[in-house]
């Protein structure tokens, strides 16, 4: 692992080097500076926490604040106006508001609807990987784990499929995220289209509904203590965008890691029934999601010995934690035959009341995507298997995941 020479400042700074490789200071921080004050470009103090314990503690600490309507001076400066009402959602409230919102959409996002969705995630699985160049080069991120998931998440929302690469594109932008001028009014740009789509689309519902996720959260929005219309579209929202920016990632990390590390790679092809854990594994050693979604403090709290005081800002860096070695024997090293207490206890997505709703369909997209690509490609490699992979850039550590992936479904026989 490379060595940084000013860790806190890579962190708070976000460096390239850091954003291709946190790995190294994130075992910095763990050590020396398990919860570290800093000051990100968006220019408002900000404690991070790095220790598995500390982290998981904090995901359910009632005393960090997810409504970030309730630091609005702050959420401004980061996210800007145009955020506002898109974040009207369960992720972003607290009890008793995040218990009604969380307990409708739970009513109707059933393991039922997601299990009936097996057959069509097969069916695209299959279709995009009939629509790939076998003997030349190809990136699997737009060919493969960008589209599978875009395809799965319009399915069960019920977007029309004519409509879902201008979704795709509004998405991209939301998710490419920056602290500059130009990003931010690209940003509000792209989310006033979504909030003005999906209010469209949401009428549509209403008037002529389907057998699909909105139209049945449109027949609960028109029952008494139902959503509010912008909830309606701020969930509509939240669903369309966590539903596969972090799945699409998670596929490329996970197809990387596995052609990097062959004996593991052949370890499931040995025994299909290592799928899952494969899966489990991939989301401790790199998961998608680096850190989770801002918190703030409601009140002086101490954690590890470091008080972070009211109004300050948290992030908890899931993929840390995930490597923490008082946790997780070898953290560094990636083992699908790890034992499964220590697979089951990442936090890959998340802890607590804000454990991510949507995991069940991403651990089924995983599985199918990785059973159907190397079943279907046996012999599936690299390009440049002597290549760094290049990971994102973007100035802020919400996900992780590869800029591309350059593979060879097909490679010829030496």
């Amino acid at each position: 692992m490379t060595t940084v020479e000013d860790p806190v400042a890579a962190a708070a700074r976000c460096t390239p080097e850091f954003r291709r490789n946190p790995h190294p200071v994130y075992a910095h921080l763990r050590d020396e500076a398990p919860v570290c004050p800093m000051r990100p470009p968006h220019g408002i103090d900000t404690y991070l926490i790095t220790r598995y314990e500390d982290a998981r503690a904090a995901l359910s600490d009632p005393r960090l604040s997810k409504d970030m309507y309730g630091a609005m001076d702050a959420y401004r400066r980061i996210f800007g106006d145009s955020s506002v009402a898109l974040d009207d959602n369960m992720l972003n409230s607290d009890p008793p508001k995040h218990t009604r919102l969380r307990k409708l959409v739970n009513s109707e996002f059933t393991p039922r609807r997601v299990e009936s969705l097996r057959p069509r995630i097969q069916d695209v699985v299959a279709t995009l990987l009939d629509g790939c160049e076998t003997r030349e080069p190809v990136d699997l991120l737009p060919a493969f784990a960008f589209p599978l998931p875009i395809a799965v998440i319009c399915e069960l929302l019920g977007v029309p499929r004519d409509e879902r690469s201008q979704v795709q594109g509004w998405s991209n932008t939301v998710a490419n995220t920056g602290f500059g001028e130009e990003f931010k009014q690209a940003q509000a740009k792209a989310e006033e289209s979504m909030h003005a789509y999906f209010a469209d689309l949401l009428a549509r519902k209403r008037s002529r509904p389907g057998d699909d996720l909105l139209s049945a959260l449109t027949a609960t929005r028109d029952k008494d203590g139902g959503l509010t219309e912008n909830e309606l579209i701020s969930t509509a929202f939240l669903l369309m965008f966590a539903g596969h920016k972090t799945t699409a990632f998670l596929i490329g990390n996970a197809v990387y890691h596995l052609l990097a590390n062959p004996a593991q790679l052949r370890a499931v092809r040995e025994n299909p029934e290592l799928v899952g854990r494969a899966v489990e594994e991939l989301l401790r050693y790199d998961g998608s999601v680096e850190t989770a979604t801002f918190r703030f403090a409601t009140e002086d709290v101490e954690i590890a010995g470091t008080r972070i005081p009211k109004g300050a800002l948290v992030q908890i860096a899931l993929t840390a934690a995930n490597r923490d070695p008082l946790k997780f024997e070898s953290p560094d090293q990636f083992d699908v035959m790890r034992p499964q207490t220590e697979q089951s206890a990442h936090l890959g997505f998340g802890h607590g009341i804000h454990y991510c709703l949507g995991a069940p369909l991403a651990r089924l997209e995983m599985q199918l995507a990785l059973t159907g690509l190397f079943s279907r490609f046996p012999r599936l490699a690299l390009a440049d298997p002597a290549s760094e992979p290049r990971w994102m850039e973007v100035p802020f550590p919400a996900f992780r995941g590869l800029a591309e992936l350059p593979i060879v479904l097909e490679p010829a026989v030496p």
